[in-house]
């Protein structure tokens, strides 16, 4: 995989409109910044796409495009700001991404705790009692407990260490914590699946 390839799995166009100061609502929906708009008619998830202005692509292009540079200064600057490693590989690097199925491990780990994720980022804003002493409703409660964890597992999967990151996805696989935790996500119906599809 290069290095372009590596950020665009790695950076979300979600997360890098958010990172860059677009305000994006619980349906992935923001104003387009590509052309004047007064009401969100982007749409950002894995990729964008405006159905404005018809402006569309991947987390590069968006970018690029967001501060006038090419797409290779903005793969560099995506990493740069998402402590993405551009250093060329090392042998004990290339060792670890030829080793029997830890990328993969890796990626369907990142996969479904960032589909948790966007469920707990929800359920936190849904859900959250109003006044002091109002009832905690169980999706407000799941999402202030699992937050903190899942955040700390994307940060050990998507940062610089790799052989950190193939262990923390070699412990969620083998101790099945992503099996139940996909099966969970899959069983999740009604307004939630929804706004996170």
């Amino acid at each position: 995989m290069n290095f372009f390839e590596t950020v665009k799995q790695t950076v979300t166009t979600r997360q890098a409109a958010e990172r860059y100061g677009l305000s994006v609502n619980q349906s992935g929906m923001t104003r387009c910044p590509f052309h004047e708009d007064h009401n969100p008619s982007m749409k950002v998830d894995d990729r964008f796409y405006c159905f404005g202005c018809g402006a569309s692509g991947d987390v590069i292009d968006f970018t690029a495009r967001l501060f006038g540079i090419s797409l290779k200064d903005a793969t560099e600057k995506l990493a740069e700001d998402f402590g993405i490693n551009s250093r060329p590989p090392t042998q004990s690097d290339i060792h670890t991404l030829h080793a029997e199925p830890p990328r993969d491990r890796e990626r369907l780990c990142i996969c479904v705790l960032r589909e948790y994720l966007r469920y707990l980022r929800i359920w936190q804003l849904r859900y959250h009692p109003e006044r002091p002493g109002d009832p905690i409703h169980p999706r407000f409660a799941e999402a202030m407990k699992a937050l903190p964890t899942v955040n700390h597992f994307l940060d050990c999967l998507l940062g610089n260490d790799l052989l950190l990151a193939e262990k923390t996805a070699e412990l969620l696989c083998e101790e099945g914590y992503i099996q139940r935790l996909s099966d969970y996500v899959s069983s999740i119906h009604g307004p939630e699946r929804r706004e996170c599809a």
